[in-house]
């Protein structure tokens, strides 16, 4: 297991390599001067000498393979420049923003397994019934709207219709209390779980009603095992493999996929951020979000892996044959 872990982990390594050139290549195909952006002299003329100064402070004046080539090593250290605008340091500024962001990603996660699995697994219990049609048109519809959208009417109906929950800003645990901070995710976490819990109740019924189908479940029935022991006892834990990566993903894109809701709900993580940046051609900015969004998908994807490994023996043996 251990030799499967260390394969994958360096794997990562030319992946990240591929990704990190990508990202800094951007500033080549962008249009706009980095010096008049660091200035923030686009309207107006500055003297040779001061462009000088300002690219020899920046590394500006330095060819682009050695500079790329100090940006994978500051990166390694932790750095990852500074703010064009802010002139603050790029890593700090993403990690302050991080949390945030990964509440509502868990949060957005957790209310949607919340609905997905009891919905999905009813509908492959009760296959063909009115339970199953309920479901399959549930996770249609899920798929269908917009995020954006249900966000918007999330916060039509119970901020300014029902003036339940806040329709922006956020809370914190220790500062506000948990009453405070739960009426401030449940919005942007419902907004983003529509869509995820949709897919994964599509997901979760199909595969159980493969794995109800199998021999090994259609062999303890015979038995005369009760139907509750088969289904959690033997079909649950081999129809939870292809949801594992899924489930993966869907975290991964959330990282990068809540910039949208983040702004509509005044969110202040990483995606809004994001936004900010993009908006005020802040490249260095750009580039340490992405790259750290990037890594954390990568990684993530590792361990949805190393999980899967976990559950599906099959996959360790196969991965020591081939050595």
């Amino acid at each position: 297991m251990w030799a499967y872990i260390f394969k994958r982990l360096l794997q990562a390594i030319p992946t990240l390599l591929i990704i990190s050139f990508l990202i800094f290549s951007l500033l080549y195909i962008t249009p706009g001067d980095p010096v008049d952006l660091i200035k923030g002299s686009e309207n107006t003329k500055i003297s040779e000498e001061t462009r000088a100064a300002i690219e020899k402070e920046w590394g500006l004046d330095k060819p682009f393979l050695e500079r790329y080539v100090n940006f994978v090593i500051n990166a390694c250290r932790g750095d990852l420049g500074q703010s064009y605008q802010t002139g603050e340091d790029v890593f700090d500024e993403v990690m302050a923003r991080m949390p945030a962001t990964l509440k509502l990603t868990a949060a957005s996660m957790v209310l949607a397994l919340l609905i997905s699995l009891p919905l999905g697994m009813l509908a492959a219990i009760r296959h063909n019934s009115i339970w199953d049609s309920m479901a399959t048109v549930l996770a249609t519809v899920g798929v269908a709207v917009p995020k954006f959208w249900f966000g918007l009417m999330l916060i039509i109906l119970f901020s300014f219709k029902l003036g339940w929950l806040p329709s922006m800003g956020w809370a914190t645990i220790s500062e506000d209390g948990l009453a405070a901070f739960l009426r401030a995710i449940i919005l942007p976490a419902s907004s983003l779980a529509l869509g995820m819990a949709a897919t994964q109740t599509r997901m979760i019924r199909s595969s159980m009603l493969e794995v109800l189908g199998q021999d090994y479940v259609r062999y303890a029935r015979s038995k005369g095992l009760r139907e509750r022991f088969v289904i959690w006892g033997h079909a649950f834990k081999n129809a939870m493999i292809p949801v594992i990566t899924i489930v993966g993903g869907e975290i991964g894109g959330l990282l990068g996929g809540a910039v949208v809701t983040e702004q509509i709900f005044s969110w202040p993580g990483v995606g809004r951020l994001a936004i900010n940046s993009i908006s005020k051609r802040d490249y260095p900015m750009i580039q340490g979000i992405t790259l750290l969004l990037c890594t954390v998908f990568l990684f993530i994807n590792i361990l949805v892996d190393i999980t899967y490994a976990f559950i599906d023996p099959r996959i360790r043996y196969v991965s020591s044959t081939k050595k």
